[in-house]
């Protein structure tokens, strides 16, 4: 994979996300935006896993904490829903964990409680993302 790749996946994942929020615009909750990502990620053949658990390793041992991811695309891309007045760094620091957590390398977090979703999505990489080929 490259960071092409990578960065071509997020452009069609932002778009599925802007014709969402076209469609509903913002002041719904969360699950209801999460469940019409579901839908337009199936209407335009990305596939996906929804509601993932994330595994948490501590001492060895897998705990079963409940840690569940919004979407994982193309087993590339963690995908997290906000739809909030305002975006915390908290949002950041638990989609860069879920990244650490499951070994991926990419994030978006998208705010539907927005007037311009390309402005209020939030792409998080890893450290290990600037070591693919960019082409």
């Amino acid at each position: 994979m490259t960071k092409k790749d990578y960065n071509d996946l997020s452009y069609k994942i932002i778009g599925c996300a802007i014709e969402v929020h076209r469609q509903l615009g913002p002041g719904l909750l969360e699950s209801v935006y999460h469940k019409c990502m579901g839908e337009e990620l199936k209407y335009r053949h990305i596939d996906f896993q929804t509601q993932l658990v994330v595994p948490v390793v501590y001492r060895e041992m897998k705990l079963d904490t409940e840690l569940r991811l919004d979407h994982l695309v193309e087993d590339l891309i963690i995908v997290e829903y906000k739809a909030v007045d305002q975006m915390i760094p908290l949002y950041q620091a638990q989609l860069m964990t879920y990244l650490k957590l499951l070994n991926k390398h990419k994030g978006l977090l998208i705010n539907f409680n927005s007037e311009n979703i390309s402005k209020n999505t939030v792409s998080i990489v890893t450290p290990e993302f600037a070591l693919l080929p960019d082409e």
